[in-house]
């Protein structure tokens, strides 16, 4: 069975207390889409959900505090679409927000630290200089961590057919970080080669797993068909240092799945821009509210573009303030998607419901 989505764009994508992925755009999106997400905090204060080990390592459990999840939703925001699946009705997504952005560094064997209201941390395990001067990627066939996913993933074909759903794999920067810690900006200074070595070996692995995950996925008649990377911290970085050290490996990834997504959190992406230009298929990338927003729609006309509007300013923002932003966005910046990820406890519903309200009016008027 062929995938629904057959356009060449990506869309933002957050299922229910998962953090923000993207998904194949269906090309019938709004002028400007938003996309809402909330923290497992959210989910635990509203409905009791513990977000622990169980609900990462047991896909039944996992699917029954979905259900729970989307119910809740349903009646909170009715007519807004909030924490809806990939597929029709009956197909549910189990898999997106399993281990959150964990996946790399638990196949490198560092230890995952789970929470009941949260989502899942590394434990600060860095790897020395000599560890990574002899690093070499995992063999995925005897991998506790893998194996555990896969575990996971027949248990989903068994139950539905197909397995839908992605993994977040991050990006090249984001899993050194988490198995190098501070040292790795010392490298980037010091010692590039080692800091290529380790890239070379996290890119190798983000490669191999996502395959392993997408054939396994492709037997049961989901295609996912492309990648997404997280340059959540590239902001600690120069633009000649990310376009030395790290652009090559963000075109591997592209070359090797033929369509990209860009993920840069709610970071001015100005100083990159150019060097993101230079990636092939890109097909989605996001930013900052403060990022050159005419520039980066002309450099990536033919991708979805998406800004990452920050949960404080949907929490404490004037309504007034926030219009302001959404109409300079859908002027400056659009067709794109309103990331609006991470909405915590606290955050009245009705700004969710006035924040959708003015992107429909938005919509309607820039269309």
């Amino acid at each position: 069975m062929k995938s629904p989505f057959l356009s060449r764009q990506l869309v933002s994508y957050i299922a229910p207390a998962a953090p923000a992925t993207r998904r194949l755009a269906r090309g019938d999106e709004p002028f400007l889409r938003p996309e809402f997400g909330f923290t497992p905090r959210w989910y635990y204060r509203a409905l009791g959900i513990d977000f622990g080990v169980q609900w990462h390592t047991d896909p039944a459990y996992r699917r029954d505090s979905i259900l729970r999840m989307r119910v809740e939703l349903h009646k909170r925001f009715p007519g807004i679409p909030i924490g809806q699946g990939l597929v029709p009705e009956g197909v549910p997504d189990v898999l997106t927000g399993t281990f959150g952005a964990c996946s790399i560094a638990a196949i490198y064997g560092v230890p995952v630290l789970y929470a009941k209201d949260n989502w899942p941390n590394c434990e600060h395990q860095y790897l020395s200089d000599e560890q990574v001067d002899k690093l070499e990627p995992p063999d995925l066939s005897a991998n506790p961590f893998m194996d555990n996913l896969l575990d996971q993933l027949d248990w989903i074909g068994r139950e539905y057919g197909r397995i839908v759903g992605f993994i977040n794999w991050q990006g090249v920067l984001n899993n050194a970080q988490r198995l190098r810690g501070e040292k790795l900006f010392y490298d980037m200074l010091d010692n590039p080669q080692r800091c290529r070595r380790l890239f070379e070996a996290i890119c190798t692995t983000m490669i191999d797993a996502a395959k392993l995950l997408h054939q396994r996925q492709r037997e049961s008649g989901f295609e996912v068909g492309f990648f997404t990377i997280s340059n959540c911290l590239v902001n600690m970085v120069s633009p000649v240092q990310y376009r030395e050290l790290l652009l090559p490996f963000d075109v591997k990834l592209s070359e090797t799945f033929g369509c990209l997504g860009v993920h840069n959190c709610a970071w001015t992406a100005d100083p990159y821009l150019d060097a993101y230009a230079e990636i092939p298929n890109v097909a989605y990338i996001d930013m900052g509210l403060d990022s050159d927003l005419k520039r980066a729609r002309e450099l990536f006309s033919a991708a979805r573009r998406a800004i990452m509007y920050t949960p404080m300013d949907l929490a404490n923002k004037p309504i007034p303030k926030i219009r302001q932003d959404l109409e300079r966005i859908a002027r400056d910046y659009g067709p794109c998607d309103i990331v609006m990820a991470d909405i915590d406890h606290g955050t009245p519903d009705s700004r969710v419901h006035a924040f959708y309200d003015i992107c429909v009016e938005l919509s309607g008027k820039y269309s």
